[in-house]
């Protein structure tokens, strides 16, 4: 027997009841869930896209003066020689085509968008049948999809698909990297139900085996599905799954909010300083020395340690996806991992209305994927029920 997966007109209903009670939002201004399903999706790669110009450049200061305020998607590097400073790996263009196709262009995604779209893809590819995402059928399409793959290739990615290659069982794939891997973005026009949504976050993260990176985006998937089915605040929601969740999640979540009241407190020094952003980042990191040539914020980096509570206080001190989507990509390292979490969460809040008209017809192949999300079975139901 498959896993129960929720009528979406079930939920429909549900969420009418639940949306009317919700003390962030009057109900003539509580997106339709069809813009909120396709605001979570939307909302992380139009963020990530964002992100892609500046992706791994570690300098904020640098990020201001080559680029101003970021208001647009930029190729990689774009303004500064098409090179990025990774700390500890120099600089380089980390988005070149990997040698299979020309290098990423102003509109497309880092690697963190391109995995969701690739669980687009698949959740479209079996959208007749619905059911819990399974790696017997994800893992073949994404080998046949990594041959083609123009963005940076993770050494998870890396290992993972060696480890197919010998053999290794389905359950036993992935490394112990901590860095958050969100890729769940377009579950929210498949699944009702909230555990069908967690499965689906956890499950696409089979390249990584790591707890506190898999409760990283068990939180984020939860978050989200509580602001499009239960109608709360995207603050509210981050609250109430972290109450729930493990001592690292509450820890990190808390540590957030106190920076978010320090950058917006008029009397808190942060807050009177240009680079906020920056400075909060880095000071919730510890340094890490990974044997190169300096040391890395890990607040600005890939662990969830520093991109949960990064990605908390982007979403919670904006509470705005595209203001909070370029805070995020101004601040630079490894945004695009933030990247996701926040357009996530606040296309999920705030509608696909959220994405401005330019960046919807900037953003390459937004058709396509729009058109695939309309195969999702919550999209398409609630598009029937309305005609």
């Amino acid at each position: 027997m498959l896993p129960r997966v929720s009528s979406p007109l079930a939920a429909l209903a549900s969420r009418a009841t639940s949306c009317s009670q919700s003390r962030s939002m009057s109900s003539s201004e509580v997106p339709s869930l069809v813009s909120r399903a396709k605001g979570a999706f939307f909302g992380s790669i139009v963020a990530d896209a964002l992100a892609l110009g500046t992706h791994y450049e570690y300098d904020a200061l640098k990020i201001k003066r080559f680029y101003g305020d970021i208001d647009r998607f930029y190729s990689p590097g774009e303004k500064t020689g098409g090179e990025t400073h990774g700390v500890g790996w120099g600089g380089r263009n980390f988005h070149d085509g990997n040698g299979v196709g020309p290098a990423k262009k102003a509109g497309e995604c880092t690697d963190y968008g391109d995995y969701n779209i690739l669980m687009l893809e698949h959740l479209a590819a079996t959208a007749d049948k619905p059911h819990r995402v399974d790696l017997n059928e994800l893992v073949p399409r994404w080998k046949e999809a990594l041959p083609q793959w123009r963005s940076w290739i993770c050494t998870q990615t890396k290992q993972t698909y060696q480890q197919t290659l010998n053999g290794t069982p389905l359950s036993k794939l992935g490394g112990m990297s901590n860095a958050m891997a969100l890729r769940s973005a377009a579950a929210y026009g498949y699944y009702s139900d909230e555990e069908d949504v967690v499965h689906a976050a956890r499950t696409m993260m089979f390249t990584h085996r790591e707890e506190t990176a898999l409760d990283g985006g068990e939180f984020f998937a939860r978050v989200a599905f509580r602001v499009i089915h239960k109608g709360l605040s995207p603050r509210e929601a981050i609250e109430q799954v972290a109450a729930t969740s493990s001592q690292f999640i509450q820890e990190k979540v808390k540590f957030a909010l106190k920076k978010v009241e320090e950058a917006t407190d008029p009397a808190n020094p942060l807050s009177k300083e240009e680079y906020a952003d920056d400075l909060a980042l880095t000071s919730m990191a510890r340094l890490w020395e990974v044997g190169k040539s300096e040391p890395i914020k890990v607040g600005k980096a890939s662990p969830t340690e520093g991109v949960l509570p990064g990605s908390v206080y982007f979403i919670v001190k904006y509470d705005n996806l595209y203001e909070a989507a370029r805070a995020n990509a101004m601040v630079g390292g490894d945004s695009a991992s933030r990247a996701v979490a926040v357009g996530m969460v606040l296309g999920a809040a705030k509608g696909i209305e959220a994405v401005p008209q330019r960046l919807r017809e900037t953003l390459v192949n937004w058709e396509k994927y729009d058109a695939l999300l309309n195969k999702l079975p919550l999209i398409r139901d609630a598009s029937k029920t309305a005609e």
